[in-house]
């Protein structure tokens, strides 16, 4: 029997080959150096959650079929009064990944739910925040071959954050194509 410990295939591909990528372009003096993936935030708003509290429920139940990681509930900050809504009332759900987790949920995200979406021709480079950091604006959770489509009530979107340990978005950008993030290639369109 043997005691190797189980690695996921993108953290591998990232010492072995991105990592030496990273190096060879920006000229790193220390493998230290090169950028690594953080961790990814997975966030999600629920429409009509003041309305109907299940909605959260359906929503943390979604998201932790998607991660395999329990969710929480996001709560607002402040009262509005024209949407009804006091401070502290559950108004969307979240869950952050790391480490094994993270790099299988970006393997599945990159191979298998991104090709399911309808006219895919790659993501936009354009969401970089200028400190490393990448969010990706996703329309439906269906993509996502772990959810049942017949079992969903209502069609929601979420947001991706991608948070990186780059100083630029060169470099962030470098390492998310490196580890498989499929962007459009704009200078041949």
């Amino acid at each position: 029997m043997s005691t190797a410990k189980y690695s996921p295939r993108l953290a591998d591909k990232y010492k072995k080959e991105v990592v030496p990528a990273l190096l060879k372009k920006f000229a790193y003096k220390s493998v230290m150096q090169a950028p690594k993936l953080e961790k990814i935030c997975i966030n999600r708003g629920v429409n009509g959650a003041v309305n109907d509290k299940k909605l959260i429920d359906v929503a943390i139940g979604e998201l932790e079929q998607i991660t395999g990681q329990k969710a929480v509930p996001t709560l607002s900050k402040k009262d509005i009064s024209n949407f009804k809504l006091r401070k502290g009332m559950p108004i969307g759900a979240k869950v952050t990944l790391r480490g094994d987790m993270m790099y299988e949920f970006l393997d599945r995200l990159v191979s298998v739910a991104l090709p399911r979406v309808r006219d895919f021709k790659g993501i936009s480079d354009k969401a970089f925040d200028g400190r490393g950091n990448y969010t990706l604006g996703v329309t439906e959770q269906i993509i996502f071959p772990e959810i049942d489509i017949d079992k969903v009530s209502k069609i929601t979107g979420m947001d991706i954050t991608f948070v990186t340990t780059a100083q630029s978005n060169e470099e962030a950008y470098e390492l998310l194509k490196e580890l498989g993030m499929p962007f459009k290639n704009i200078k041949n369109n």
